[in-house]
């Protein structure tokens, strides 16, 4: 009788390992080998977990691939740096409640390392049917929040739907893609693909340490330089920034579409995979980069890549070839004008491009483009400026500092670009008003005095009717709104210095010119020496000692035609 009883029990035990082997979960009594042959099968049969050897390579690793497709597309390896050289392998969850992947059952080869402290009685390892491996507390249910550790965070070369590519803000924690080294070896290549965590973020694909491709900054919309995130019937995807989170994630539309993102080492290529039921094969449905002018940089600094060009790689309007004859475009353009770096430099408004490598960029999401664009040129190191939101009209402000690199034309999804220009350069009305600025203080000669003490006396009417403070209630209303507030103030800054009451004080007129056309700092001026002379007349009286006197040094000629 206890034979029997015995014999039962142990039947009963052998269906519960196998039939747990066949599910999709393992806890901490129970373990996976490689003699065995036994897997994990997420719960609606679409991932598979097991140890496998690829292509050609003898060596053994565990990892998760599609379980109803008939060739072998693995998509994540937990021991990409410690292959085994034999069916040794064994998962298992020890004592600490750490899954651990064990060789010759001593070696530890690969372990989930988390940093929570759990009781291994109540943990299991579970396959899920997104072709996540994660491990939870039995009690916790499949709360997302709740996961001790999961595969999704440390990718390989395959970006499932529903995985992050981007970091965890409050810990630093990245997750990015890498290829494998070859068809034959899942050990991490040079290839790699990641967000950068910047103020303008944008998607970056490395070639060892060299840039290799860019998305464009996130404009609100999609990213400026990757037209195939455009609405699609096979996926969905989203950008998530806020103060926990910074990530790129897609989903896709219908459950049915198998879809997948490989980082491909051979092609230096990152493949959009979908797969086709009717010819039983995976077919690429997006690939990147798609051109060579999608190829970082290709055009050097100011050089603007169209496809429809020969040679490919262009200068901006302003800018020539650096390279004599044109045969080195990785130098890039230069400016046929060189800037005032002053607000009397002017931008040209460049549609329809990918923006420029958002590295040394600045983002400020209340102004509106034309607050962005003053901001723009009262800062000499700004060289460009553009909306940082092209969702309906427009919103937000993005600024370049420094060289613009890595620009290409895009017509059906590329963005205005605003890049600062010499005066000089420019054709705009806008243009021709800074030009007619210059000219007006340089040739107004003898007569200089004349108007700017017109100016001054101006000015003290206004500030009897309290006007002080208010610079823009000096200008006509018609000229008010093309003016810039920071001109007006620094032209009633240089007027006020011109007239002085001693001429020592009053700066020459190649003095004054440079003044209007820089952004340095100006000498505070002292009272003009007209408004003196008028406090004495203006007060009545006729005894006593006057504050001050002055004598206006200024000669008027009469011309007369001949």
């Amino acid at each position: 009788m206890d034979i029997l009883c015995f014999m039962f029990i142990s039947f009963k035990f052998l269906l519960f390992v196998e039939f747990s082997y066949a599910a999709d979960t393992i806890n901490s009594l129970q373990s996976l080998n490689d003699t065995s042959g036994a897997t994990l099968i997420s719960n609606d049969g679409t991932f598979e977990l097991g140890f496998f050897s690829p292509g050609n390579n003898q060596n053994r690793y565990l990892g998760i691939w599609y379980k109803n497709i008939p060739v072998k597309t693995v998509v994540w390896v937990a021991n990409r740096l410690n292959p085994i050289n034999d069916s040794s392998g064994l998962l298992m969850i020890n004592s600490s409640g750490n899954p651990v992947l064990m060789s010759q059952n001593t070696s530890v080869v690969w372990s989930a390392n988390f940093t929570k402290q759990v009781s291994s009685s109540g943990v299991i390892l579970q396959l899920l049917d997104t072709g996540n491996l994660i491990l939870r507390d039995e009690q916790d249910g499949n709360s997302e929040t709740n996961y001790l550790w999961q595969s999704f965070d440390y990718p390989s070369d395959t970006m499932l739907p529903g995985m992050k590519l981007g970091w965890d803000l409050r810990t630093g924690f990245e997750r990015r893609l890498t290829s494998w080294k070859s068809p034959d070896d899942p050990s991490p290549g040079d290839f790699t693909w990641e967000l950068e965590p910047q103020q303008n973020p944008e998607l970056i694909m490395w070639k060892g340490s060299t840039k290799f491709f860019r998305s464009g900054p996130w404009n609100g919309l999609r990213f400026s330089g990757a037209p195939e995130l455009r609405p699609n019937p096979v996926f969905v995807f989203s950008f998530v920034s806020n103060e926990d989170e910074l990530y790129y994630t897609y989903n896709v539309t219908d459950n049915s579409v198998i879809s997948r993102i490989v980082m491909n080492q051979t092609e230096y290529q990152r493949d959009r995979f979908t797969w086709s039921p009717s010819s039983q094969s995976w077919t690429v449905y997006a690939v990147v980069p798609r051109d060579r002018c999608d190829n970082y940089g290709l055009c050097g600094s100011y050089g603007v890549c169209i496809l429809s060009e020969s040679p490919i790689c262009q200068c901006m309007k302003g800018f020539t070839p650096k390279s004599p004859g044109n045969v080195d475009w990785s130098q890039g353009c230069v400016r046929n004008k060189p800037l005032n770096l002053s607000t009397i430099d002017g931008f040209i408004k460049f549609p329809g491009l990918k923006l420029p490598d958002a590295n040394h960029s600045r983002v400020n999401g209340s102004m509106n483009l034309k607050e962005c664009g003053l901001k723009c040129s009262q800062n000499s190191s700004c060289m460009a400026y553009a909306n940082s939101n092209v969702e309906g009209a427009g919103s937000g402000c993005t600024m370049w500092f420094g060289d613009l690199i890595d620009i290409r034309e895009m017509t059906a999804s590329g963005q205005d670009l605003y890049i600062r220009m010499s005066a000089s350069e420019l054709g705009s009305s806008d243009g021709k008003k800074k030009m007619t600025l210059v000219i007006v203080f340089t040739t107004i000669g003898v007569v200089a005095g004349v108007l700017v003490i017109i100016l001054g006396y101006v000015i003290h009417k206004r500030r009897q009717k309290k006007t002080t403070g208010k610079p823009l209630e000096l200008i006509d209303p018609v000229l008010g709104e093309s003016c810039h507030l920071s001109e007006v103030i620094r032209c009633i800054h240089v007027s006020l210095l011109c007239v002085q009451q001693y001429p020592e004080d009053r700066p020459n007129m190649s003095s004054a010119v440079l003044m209007l056309g820089s952004d340095g700092e100006l000498t505070e001026p002292k009272q003009p020496g007209f408004l003196m002379d008028r406090k004495l007349h203006e007060t009545g009286t006729s005894s006593g000692k006057p504050e001050s006197s002055s004598t206006n040094e200024i000669t008027i000629s009469l011309l007369e035609a001949r």
